[in-house]
């Protein structure tokens, strides 16, 4: 009896992980060798695992990564100029803790979007909170809001977010409006968050997309100048990948 009310009341506390470990434990004889502390300490860590894990989900969706990418599975072997160091020391999330940025550069196809999401990923899983846009979608969602009323609460989400994720920077040209927009967010982000850019365009011809070149230096001012810098280069791994599948087709025929 004594042992239901305590599994019940483990559920009324919404501590079910423990519960069930609890409930296995006694089920079980793998358990009985183990001291008290030693039993309780395992107990304790399926909820806290548990709990772990229900925040990481949490925070994944709230991030709406455009890809599942994991750091486990960055390629270092595609020659792109990927430091392997340098991405150890990235994925360990330093970074977000003393409000640096990230920009990442290079040509279609080298994985930029993935190593940002990668990226995204390890800083969840250290329990920050991300948000990924492509440029564009953020630009219309900031049209919108302005339509609608949200504007105010869509600028102070977005600056209480630990890591804002903009891919596909200049992609296309930023109208005046839309770079004031940026500039509005990024500087209540300044030295605060964290923001990491994607980008096919060298750093050099970043000014070139935006239509005001004073709110341009701006941006680039808050961002260029405290970020570390990835500059990918090579051919497209998607192209590379396609044509090693037709290469081993050819060889099994």
């Amino acid at each position: 009896m004594l042992t239901h009310e305590t599994t019940e009341k483990l559920y009324r506390m919404r501590l079910s992980a423990m519960a069930e470990a609890f409930k296995e434990q006694l089920a079980g004889a793998e358990a009985d060798d183990l001291s008290f502390e030693e039993r309780f300490g395992l107990i304790v860590d399926r909820q806290w695992t548990a709990r772990r894990n229900r925040r990481l989900a949490r925070l994944l969706k709230e991030a709406r990564l455009r890809l599942p990418a994991c750091p486990e599975d960055i390629d270092y072997r595609h020659p792109r100029g990927l430091d392997r160091s340098v991405m150890r020391s990235l994925l360990t999330c330093a970074w977000l803790d003393a409000h640096r940025n990230v920009i990442i550069t290079g040509p279609t196809g080298v994985g930029k979007t993935f190593i940002a999401c990668a990226l995204a990923n390890a800083a969840c899983r250290q329990g920050f909170r991300v948000r990924y846009y492509r440029v564009s979608r953020l630009l219309g969602d900031l049209t919108a809001a302005k339509g609608d009323g949200t504007y105010p609460h869509l600028l102070s989400q977005l600056g209480r977010t630990d890591l804002l994720v903009l891919d596909d920077w200049g992609l296309a040209p930023v109208s005046a409006a839309g770079a004031r927009d940026l500039l509005e967010i990024i500087d209540d982000r300044a030295m605060t968050r964290s923001t990491l850019l994607a980008s096919q365009l060298p750093l050099e011809h970043w000014h070139k997309v935006v239509a005001d070149p004073t709110v341009a230096d701006a941006i680039l001012d808050r961002i260029v100048h405290n970020a570390y810098k990835i500059s990918l280069k090579g051919e497209s791994m998607r192209k590379a990948m396609r044509a090693r599948t037709s290469n081993e087709g050819l060889s099994e025929t």
